[in-house]
């Protein structure tokens, strides 16, 4: 990870971080169990891609951060609500996530599944109600339906009801890119999406190029993930190594090999990188996350 990235990842963390606590609800007010496992799994943890993805495209576009702080929070939020439903025991039955219990072996299984739909509906209400965003009535719908479709049977959701109907299949690399586009890919493009809708008079071509940059960064962000459930360790990984393969799931190495699957996640670099190629340097930390995302170890 080039430093520029590192400084920038920090910043990015540490802003969300505040963000995320002061729009979760405290853990005193009732029912405060619930909102206890609410901020559990929302807070100190995690690499926050996908906010520092909205803060990223916005320093690209010279949206001041302040304004991304309600969208940052809002795909957040979304991204744990997953993680805690495809934890639990009916889903991938993991017992650690972001290097400490799941939701559901720290609190219970009902009390995690409120939490993540608790999580689901603040996400909306966020975009409907931050005052910090300074959106128009207009952008803020633009904004619920683009996470909603994201979220949703179109997007992750169905995304991760493919992924439980290929355990155990052989299925296509075309297959399996549609799955991850929308299992994995469908969120990261519209934390993109939510940055562009926060400048309603963006050129719709260079809004179109971000979309294409976050398409390939979706993509090449799971096969690396494919490949470090192989060659990495749970102590390292956060999570459960090998739980994908233990599973018999479809990934990228079994398809393409290692090998192969480094190759893939190099050419959608390549990609990423040529969709920035109208812009300047304040368009560097968009290029050295996407290298980041192929390197990383975790």
């Amino acid at each position: 990870m080039s430093n520029a990235l590192k400084e920038y990842l920090v910043i990015s963390q540490e802003r969300v971080e505040k963000a995320l606590d002061l729009r979760l609800p405290a853990n005193n007010i009732l029912p405060k169990r619930l909102h206890d496992a609410m901020r559990y799994s929302s807070l100190d943890g995690g690499k926050r891609m996908r906010p520092m993805l909205t803060y990223s495209v916005g320093k690209a576009l010279g949206i001041d951060p302040a304004v991304l702080d309600g969208p940052a929070c809002a795909v957040e939020f979304i991204h744990v609500y997953s993680l805690i439903h495809d934890d639990l025991p009916a889903m991938d039955d993991d017992d650690l996530r972001r290097g400490k219990p799941t939701s559901h072996v720290q609190y219970d299984e009902a009390t995690a599944i409120l939490a993540g739909d608790g999580l689901q509906t603040l996400a909306f209400q966020v975009l409907a109600n931050d005052s910090s965003m300074k959106a128009s009535a207009e952008s803020r719908l633009k904004m619920i339906t683009a996470l909603a479709k994201a979220s949703g049977s179109q997007g992750m959701v169905g995304g991760q009801a493919i992924d439980l109907e290929s355990v155990g299949k052989k299925i296509t690399l075309p297959e399996l890119e549609n799955m991850h586009i929308h299992k994995t890919g469908a969120l990261i493009r519209v934390a993109v999406q939510l940055a562009t809708l926060s400048k309603p008079d963006l050129d719709p071509g260079v809004a179109s190029k971000l979309d294409h940059y976050a398409k390939c960064i979706g993509l090449s962000f799971q096969v690396k993930d494919d490949i470090l459930d192989e060659e990495s360790d749970t102590a390292t990984l956060g999570k459960t190594q090998g739980k994908d393969q233990d599973n018999d799931k479809p990934t990228y190495p079994a398809l393409l090999g290692l090998d192969g699957a480094k190759e893939k996640a190099q050419d959608l670099h390549e990609q990423a990188i040529a969709s920035l190629a109208d812009f300047g340097p304040e368009a560097d930390v968009l290029r050295d996350l996407s290298l980041y995302i192929i390197q990383r170890d975790h």
